[in-house]
């Protein structure tokens, strides 16, 4: 059996995971997997009980776009899968690749912690199966993957509502809603899209909203939106102004639906992915609501004077980074999320990394699997003694590049680790060329 103290721990065998799992596989770096769930896939296993998806849940980008590149997806998978294939996809991808034989399924991680404070410091690991068994052991560095959409955001309203009020994260199908007043809080691409499902069985469909929306169809020209234009590169505020009047030739004005004009500019905010919402508000299926003052019994009272009553208010309020095998000062978190480097590696320590705590728009799980592809070349660099490496090494500790493409995002939770594409993918492409 090899040494763990010669291993890296690679943490969730989710889309993240999976990359890791590949990339160091193919570098010839022994590593160890956990996953706390029986199987593969991580948030798009709806068998996880850590899942968030439900049962109608779709990919919002295209599959091409989404894919991994040295294993596409088959012509016959829908353009925009669901749940169901995406399993079948990442199962096939582990197979294929056999990295399944590289974890312990059934295994939780309950805490990672460095043995001391040196750069190259060992890692000690404590994980817990099935049974309760509890077992520690060093390891040479950790890779974590764990996945950014399982613990629930879920604000605190004034007052006391009388129904059920519940997160996305516990809703699965859409019989929940049936003969019910329904409130959704929020707009996002989760919150709409449940909206979209509750019109079939609700009473009626609320849906409250804080700010304004960008709302993009899934279809234009009869292809995915998201594959269509891209190739000719313009400067932020430009594409704006192109890309936000060429919506508007689509959708319409979404002011005109009764969302608030949105305060900020496309793409400074993840845009909406839907291309029923609009239509089932316009036929009044779906009523648009303010933001929330506060509750009272069955009444929900609205802050532009309004009310409303409701069997069930679904908050559609996103999802917080949860590390919970982590002390916060090990990742340097810094407000809403930790301070790594290139969203991956963590400034003190040489091989401590996280995979997936990144979101931009089309970025898909190839822009994960290139995170994967870095940190697998640094940690084969460092073993190698590679200058590139050490020239890495002393990066990471700082000052970060600038990854916003120039664009003003919004101070939001979920918003806090957002990068653009283009910029992103060409900083860790350049990164990892370097090493090679």
């Amino acid at each position: 059996m090899t040494n763990t103290t010669e291993q890296i721990a690679l943490i969730g065998a989710g889309p993240s995971g999976l990359a890791g799992a590949r990339c160091l596989q193919k570098h010839g770096i022994p590593f160890q997997g956990f996953e706390a769930h029986t199987d593969v896939g991580g948030l798009w296993n709806i068998h996880n009980p850590r899942s968030t998806v439900y049962q109608s849940a779709h990919l919002i980008s295209s599959k091409r776009m989404t894919e991994f590149s040295e294993f596409p997806m088959a012509e016959r998978v829908a353009d925009y899968p669901s749940h169901r294939e995406l399993l079948y996809y990442f199962s096939a991808f582990a197979d294929h690749f056999k990295l399944r034989e590289h974890f312990h399924f059934g295994t939780r991680v309950l805490k990672v912690e460095p043995v001391s404070e040196a750069p190259d410091t060992l890692w000690r690991i404590t994980t817990e199966d099935t049974q309760g068994r509890q077992t520690t052991a060093d390891y040479k560095g950790v890779v974590v993957a764990n996945g950014t959409l399982a613990e629930p955001n879920m604000p605190a309203f004034e007052g006391h509502f009388a129904g059920e009020l519940l997160h996305t994260s516990a809703y699965k199908h859409a019989e929940l809603f049936r003969h019910k007043r329904v409130l959704i809080v929020g707009a996002g691409n989760s919150g709409c899209d449940i909206a979209v499902d509750a019109v079939h069985q609700a009473r009626s469909v609320d849906i409250s909203v804080r700010r304004g929306y960008y709302f993009v169809p899934k279809y234009v020209f009869g292809k995915p939106a998201d594959s269509v234009g891209g190739k000719i590169k313009l400067p932020p505020w430009l594409k704006q102004k192109i890309d936000s009047t060429v919506l508007k030739w689509f959708t319409g004005d979404p002011v005109r639906f009764g969302f608030p004009q949105p305060a900020y500019k496309m793409y400074e905010s993840h845009p909406v992915v839907n291309s029923l919402i609009l239509y089932h508000i316009g036929h009044g299926d779906v009523g648009v609501r303010a933001d929330i003052a506060r509750l009272d019994g069955h009444t929900v009272h609205f802050k532009d004077g309004t009310q409303g009553e409701y069997d069930l208010v679904l908050a559609a309020t996103g999802y917080k980074l949860h590390y919970p095998f982590l002390d916060h000062a090990l990742l340097t978190w810094k407000g809403m999320a930790p301070a790594l480097y290139l969203n991956i590696f963590a400034p003190r320590f040489d091989r401590l990394a996280v995979l997936g705590m990144v979101e931009a728009s089309g970025l898909g799980w190839q822009g994960r699997y290139e995170q994967a592809e870095l940190v697998a070349r640094y940690f084969k660099g460092l073993d190698e003694g590679k200058a590139a490496a050490t020239a890495l090494k002393t990066a990471k500790a700082g000052p970060p590049p600038d990854l916003s493409g120039g664009y003003q995002y919004l101070r939001l939770e979920r918003m806090a680790y957002y990068v653009n594409k283009d910029v992103y993918r060409a900083t860790v492409r350049k990164a990892t060329d370097a090493l090679a």
